[in-house]
C-alpha cells in the first residue's frame, strides 16, 4: 500500500511523533514474509515489522526512522495448534488477545491465555517481544514462550530451541533447546521478523478468585509493598499483583473535567479526594488473583486475610457466585440513580474479574483518554486512542520489590508531574517476585503545542530522574532511545556487533532499541 490517506493512518501516535513510512506490506504467510525479506536486501531497503500496530503510548505503528517499509503482520492471524494436553499454543503475530480467548473458550479447551489491559484487539506476539506483562500466574509472558519462527535479514529462517530439529517433539515443551538459548535475542532487538512462537496457557483452575484492596491513605503504599512481598516469594499469591493510585481508577469511568477546569493542568487535590469517596475508591486500589484447587484457593484466601488485613485496608474477595449474586440485587433497582452508579462499579469489577483469567476486555482503554479533548467515546469497543489523536506517553522504570524503593520513587515522580502540569497516574506491578514495573502515564492534549511540548519535557526529566536513582526503564518508546547509551559500552558494542553479524545493511527495524550515536 502507498496510499497517501492509509499511510497517514499508520504514521499516527499517542507519543506525537509521527513517522510516515514509504509503503506498507500485508504478507499473508511467512513464505511472503520471505520474499519481502530477500527482495529488501537486495535492494537495501529497511523494514519495520508491526504485528498490529497497537502498541499505544510505547510507539504505536511508526517506525523509528525516516525511509522504511512497514511490514503489517496482521492478516498472519492463525492460531497453528493448541495443545490441551501439555497446555501450550503456536501463534502468529496477527493473534489478538480476544481471538485466543475465544478460540479457547469457543471449542471447550479448559486452558486460560494470559492478557493486559490492552483490548481484546492487541497481539500477542507483538506484547511477548517487548516484554509486556499481564495479571494472570502466566503475567510476565516473555517467561513462558518456547519456539520461535524468525525470518533473518538475508531471508533465512531461523527456528530457536529444539525447532530446528525436524523430529524434534518438544520445541514448545523445552525453552532452551540444546547449545546457546537464543530466543531472548529477537525480544526487543531489531535482528529479525518472528512470524509464530509457542506460548504456554494456564490449565483452567478448579477455583478462582479475584481480591481487592483498598487503601485509605495515599503513604500507606510502602507499608503494604512491605506486606506483599513475602506472599509472592513464598508462592501464596503467585499472579502479577497491580497497585494503581486512585486515578487509574478515576479515569477508567470519566475523562478530565475541562468543564470545572478550563486552564488545564493537574486535579486539585480536594476535588480528586471528592472523586474518590464519590466512587467509593481508595488512594490506591490493588487486584490480584488467587488459583487452584478449592481447598488451596480457601487457604490462600484465609493466609492473604491474615497477612494484609490492617487498619486502612479495605479487602475484599470476589468469585463468579459472588458476582452473580450482587448482579441480581442490583438487577431491581437498576433506575435509581444511587445503584445506577453501584452497576457501574460492578461491571468495572466483572470486566476486572475476567481479565484475570484471560478474557480482555475494551474497558481499560477509557484512561487513555484522559486528555482528549472529546472525553471517553460512546463506544469503547471500536476505541484506537492512535488513530482517535490521544496523547499519551508511557514510562516503565523498575523498582525492588520494597517499601523503601516505592517511597523514594514516589518522592521523585510526583513533583515532576505537579511541575510540569499533569496528573500523576502510576501502576506499580510485581512482574517478578522480586521487581516492580512502576508504569507512570503522561497524557496530554496533542491539540495543544505547549502541552505537547510540557508532556516531551515531563518525560525526559522522569527519564533523567530515575537513572540517576538506579531505576531504569523496562521497556520504552522510541523518544527515550538517547538514555539507552547510558547503559554500558560493552553492552552496547556486544549488541551491535550481533547485529552487525546478522543484519550489516541495517535492513531490519533501524534504530528499534539501539542506542542514538
Amino acid at each position: 500500500m502507498t496510499d497517501a490517506a492509509k499511510l497517514e493512518r499508520y504514521a499516527r501516535s499517542t507519543i506525537c511523533r509521527p513517522v510516515e513510512a514509504v509503503a506498507v506490506l500485508r504478507p499473508a504467510n511467512a513464505d511472503e514474509v520471505v520474499a519481502a525479506v530477500k527482495t529488501a536486501a537486495r535492494y537495501r531497503i529497511p523494514l519495520y515489522p508491526i504485528s498490529r500496530g497497537k502498541s499505544w503510548g510505547y510507539g504505536d505503528a511508526c517506525p523509528v526512522t525516516e525511509g522504511n517499509v512497514i511490514v503489517d503482520l496482521g492478516r498472519m492471524n492463525r492460531i497453528r495448534e493448541v495443545n490441551a494436553t501439555l497446555a501450550y499454543a503456536v501463534i502468529e503475530p496477527g493473534v489478538t488477545q480476544g481471538q485466543l480467548s475465544e478460540h479457547l473458550r469457543s471449542r471447550g479447551i479448559a486452558l486460560w491465555p494470559d492478557c493486559t489491559g490492552a483490548g481484546p484487539d492487541t497481539s500477542i506476539v507483538g506484547n511477548v517481544l517487548d516484554r509486556g506483562f499481564g495479571h494472570t500466574p502466566y503475567g510476565n509472558r516473555a517467561q513462558f514462550i518456547s519456539g520461535m519462527e524468525i525470518v533473518l535479514a538475508d531471508g533465512r529462517t531461523l527456528r530457536t530451541g529444539f525447532g530446528h530439529f525436524e523430529k524434534a517433539r518438544s520445541s514448545q515443551l523445552f525453552p532452551y533447546g540444546i547449545g546457546p538459548a537464543l530466543d531472548g535475542l529477537f525480544v526487543q532487538s531489531s535482528l529479525g521478523i518472528v512470524t509464530a512462537l509457542g506460548i504456554w496457557l494456564m490449565p483452567a483452575p478448579e477455583a478462582y478468585s479475584l481480591f481487592i484492596c483498598s487503601l485509605k491513605n495515599d503513604e500507606d503504599i510502602a507499608s503494604f509493598v512491605e506486606d506483599l512481598r513475602p506472599l509472592r516469594l513464598d508462592g501464596t499469591l503467585r499472579s502479577v499483583i497491580h497497585m494503581g493510585n486512585d486515578l487509574r481508577a478515576i479515569s477508567g469511568g470519566m475523562a478530565y473535567p475541562r468543564d470545572q477546569f478550563s486552564n488545564g493542568g493537574a486535579l486539585p487535590e480536594d476535588y480528586r479526594r471528592s472523586l474518590r469517596e464519590s466512587g467509593g475508591l481508595g488512594a490506591w486500589m490493588i487486584a490480584g488473583g488467587l488459583y487452584g484447587s478449592k481447598s488451596l484457593v480457601a487457604a490462600s484466601r484465609r493466609e492473604v486475610r491474615r497477612r494484609l488485613a490492617r487498619a486502612g485496608r479495605t479487602l475484599q474477595f470476589f468469585d463468579q457466585r459472588k458476582l452473580d449474586a450482587l448482579e441480581r440485587m442490583s438487577r431491581p433497582l437498576a433506575g435509581v440513580r444511587r445503584v445506577a452508579a453501584l452497576r457501574g462499579k460492578l461491571s468495572s469489577l466483572k470486566s476486572l474479574y475476567e481479565m484475570n483469567r484471560g478474557i480482555p476486555s475494551h474497558r481499560f482503554l477509557a484512561g487513555a483518554y484522559w486528555r482528549h479533548r472529546q472525553g471517553l467515546p460512546a463506544d469503547l469497543s471500536n476505541a484506537d486512542p492512535a488513530l482517535d489523536f490521544c496523547g499519551l506517553l508511557w514510562f516503565p522504570p523498575v523498582l525492588p520489590f520494597t517499601g523503601a524503593a516505592v517511597e523514594e520513587f514516589l518522592a521523585l515522580a510526583r513533583p515532576i508531574f505537579a511541575r510540569h502540569g499533569f496528573d500523576f497516574f502510576v501502576t506499580l506491578s510485581s512482574v517478578t517476585e522480586r521487581s516492580l514495573g512502576a508504569v507512570m502515564t503522561i497524557a496530554y492534549d496533542q491539540e495543544d503545542a505547549r502541552e505537547v511540548a510540557a508532556a516531551q519535557d515531563c518525560a525526559n526529566a522522569l527519564c533523567e530522574s530515575m537513572m540517576d536513582a538506579g531505576f531504569p526503564p523496562y521497556r520504552i518508546s522510541p523518544h527515550f532511545l538517547p538514555y539507552l547509551a547510558r547503559g554500558s559500552d560493552t553492552y552496547w558494542d556486544v549488541v551491535a556487533e550481533i547485529k552487525q553479524a546478522l543484519d550489516p545493511d541495517q535492513i531490519m527495524s533501524p534504530g528499534r532499541y539501539q542506542p542514538l550515536s
